[in-house]
């Protein structure tokens, strides 16, 4: 069934639902959201389970990509937090299989980003800020107040600083994820108005049809940037959360 809206994509819908007459008419579904985060994450599992050697001597292809992709999160988590702060990179690593694989999904016809969803998005926001923050208040105390105050501040301008970097800090919790969401929203609505379009033009008659494969052409490669697009928003992602921990590790 052809989606004629090109926002109409982004609706979350209700694919199973439940209403339990228990706990005030509890009410139990499944989303598209639900549906397609249980997708990736089999996948995930199991791009992860082919990767596994099982002894060999020779590592396959999936072993060499996944081994490659640990290396270099490693590399980011160390250069980025610090070579004694391993301990995150289970976390940066898991975040940005996440989100790549779910940005790849997306590029799927008629399936569903799940990041182009700004309750997903900004979920996974704000949870990390939440995190980040318990991380800096538990490790320093009452010295994370410190942070608002940039060292060698006029006494005079300690007040406006302070406002101005508080509303610079929890801008983090919007930022992050609105960010991850209007790269991939826009692209996804990009990429739906222009084969709506295409798919008018290849029904117009054998002239229009021969002279549209120049503008399809132009299409695909559209479609390659945003497969693109997919792998540099899972990155910028992890750079910038490592930022932030790194923030909340040592104080600036």
């Amino acid at each position: 069934m052809f989606i004629f809206s090109p926002l109409d994509q982004f609706e979350v819908t209700n694919l199973i639902g439940i209403n339990a007459p228990i706990l005030g008419n509890l009410n139990l579904s499944l989303t598209n959201i639900g549906l397609y985060t249980i997708v990736i994450l089999t996948i995930i599992i199991g791009l992860h389970y082919l990767s596994n050697n099982n002894t060999a001597l020779i590592p396959s292809s999936y072993s060499i990509a996944f081994e490659s992709s640990f290396a270099s999160l490693n590399s980011m988590v160390r250069n980025q937090i610090g070579p004694n702060n391993e301990v995150y990179l289970p976390f940066i690593y898991s975040l940005f299989f996440f989100v790549l694989i779910s940005n790849l999904v997306g590029n799927v016809p008629y399936s569903f980003a799940v990041t182009s969803s700004i309750i997903t998005s900004l979920g996974i926001s704000v949870v990390i800020f939440l995190g980040v923050t318990i991380i800096a208040v538990v490790k320093h105390k009452i010295r994370f107040f410190s942070f608002f105050v940039p060292q060698g501040t006029p006494l005079a301008l300690v007040p406006l600083l302070v406002i101005i970097e508080l509303i610079s800090y929890f801008a983090r919790a919007i930022s992050l994820g609105l960010r991850l969401f209007a790269n991939i929203a826009a692209g996804h609505t990009l990429l739906k108005i222009l084969a709506t379009f295409l798919f008018k033009l290849f029904n117009g008659g054998l002239i229009v049809f021969v002279v549209t494969l120049i503008p399809f052409v132009l299409f695909i490669c559209i479609v390659g940037l945003e497969i693109a697009v997919s792998f540099i928003q899972a990155y910028v992602l992890s750079v910038l959360v490592c930022s932030y921990i790194k923030d909340a590790v040592y104080l600036h």
